[in-house]
């Protein structure tokens, strides 16, 4: 025992010396994780943080490149490779420049043949041993695990890959999302890809079916990246009592937006992590929903991310059995939830029970705050 505590506290001495790594997590190209990182550099240097770009891809994006300028630029290093020249992060000059942050995009990138590293994530974990932080950028359909999934459900073979287990030592994994039809708006204006190739693309990769799997996708990954953190937290901190937020989301719920913006301040007056939890039910199948309530739904779990929420979707038949699963799963103490409306008379007299009722009766020890967006919200404690 004593030489597993030993062992322990020498990885936390390693882990202490190490660089942290920020990943923008995205489930396509455009949905603005360059533009993300980038304006994290800005807000940093303004905080007087030492930050330089050790490579960023602007792929011709004229509003990318302009968001560079302002920003100390490490130069490309240069490699002549089968008669072409080939441009990538000199790794060297980052490590012996040594800033408190480096941007490095495209996490993904396999480099050039001949060089230091075969993959720019390796380049990455060089520069987090050398103790230097790292903020970068990663599409979800790059994961190793999920090759066969894209592959199977896209059509798309992946070839620039990364093993699961560098975005699981990720310090911080931010999911930037942007709405299918609106990601696919910027394609048809140039802002991902030049106009002569915006069509196919459209017919391919961007198809709104296709959109809406990668980011379901995204959105489960980061839902299993934060369990796998939390399950890695001590003991001793999973001994406080329970007090995390969740907010029940409906398809058809029309105070969604109440709903999460309620919860948004509850969190934030406990200072407290929350979560937006949607249930899938049967009768709510894509295939079940008509477009409307699709874009309401999407619309709401996209606000839900701006609120600060993680946002967990799950597939289920019992709807308060599900919720409940999930707020012990993930120790919590409030559960958000909009007002129902009445029972026929017939479905109580067959013992029906709403799903509020339900949250009340089973979930012992958690507080379940009723909201009518007509009124003051309602608190009622089981």
């Amino acid at each position: 025992m004593a030489d597993d505590k030993a062992l322990s506290f020498l990885r936390l001495i390693r882990r202490s010396q190490r660089g942290k790594l920020k990943v923008y997590l995205g489930y396509g190209a455009g949905v603005g994780k360059t533009w993300q990182m980038l304006k994290e550099g800005h807000r940093l240097q303004k905080e007087g943080i030492d930050v330089v770009v050790g490579l960023v891809e602007t792929h011709g994006r004229e509003e990318t490149a302009q968001l560079i300028e302002g920003l100390e630029v490490v130069p490309r290093r240069q490699v002549q490779y089968r008669g072409i020249t080939i441009e990538e992060m000199d790794l060297d000059a980052v490590l012996a420049r040594r800033p408190e942050v480096a941007l490095v995009d495209e996490l993904a990138h396999t480099n050039v043949p001949g060089s230091k590293n075969a993959k720019r994530y390796e380049d990455v974990q060089d520069l987090l041993a050398a103790g230097i932080h790292v903020i970068s950028t990663l599409n979800v359909q790059h994961l190793e695990s999920l090759y066969d999934t894209v592959e199977t459900q896209i059509g798309v073979k992946v070839y620039e890959r990364v093993p699961d287990a560098v975005l699981a030592e990720a310090d911080e994994i931010v999911n930037v999302d942007l709405a299918p039809e609106d990601l696919q708006q910027r394609l048809r204006e140039g802002k991902i890809y030049p106009l002569d190739r915006v069509s196919t693309a459209l017919e391919h990769f961007f198809q709104r079916a296709h959109l809406n799997q990668l980011r379901e996708l995204t959105l489960r990954e980061l839902a299993s990246q934060i369990d796998l953190k939390r399950r890695g937290e001590p003991e001793e901190d999973l001994d406080t009592a329970p007090d995390q937020v969740m907010v029940c989301l409906s398809s058809r719920g029309p105070n969604s937006a109440a709903l999460l913006r309620y919860g948004s301040r509850l969190a934030g007056r406990l200072n407290r992590n929350w979560y937006a939890v949607y249930v899938q039910t049967p009768r709510e199948e894509p295939t079940a929903i008509d477009a409307a309530t699709q874009r309401q739904l999407a619309d709401t779990l996209t606000l839900a991310k701006q609120l600060g929420a993680q946002v967990f979707p799950y597939k289920g038949e019992d709807v308060a059995e599900t919720i409940l699963h999930f707020a012990r799963e993930y120790r919590v103490g409030h559960i958000v939830i909009g007002k129902p409306g009445p029972l026929p008379a017939w479905r109580r007299w067959l013992g029906a029970r709403t799903i509020v009722e339900q949250l009340i009766r089973k979930g012992h020890g958690i507080t379940v705050v009723v909201v009518d967006t007509g009124s003051k919200p309602e608190k009622e404690t089981s």
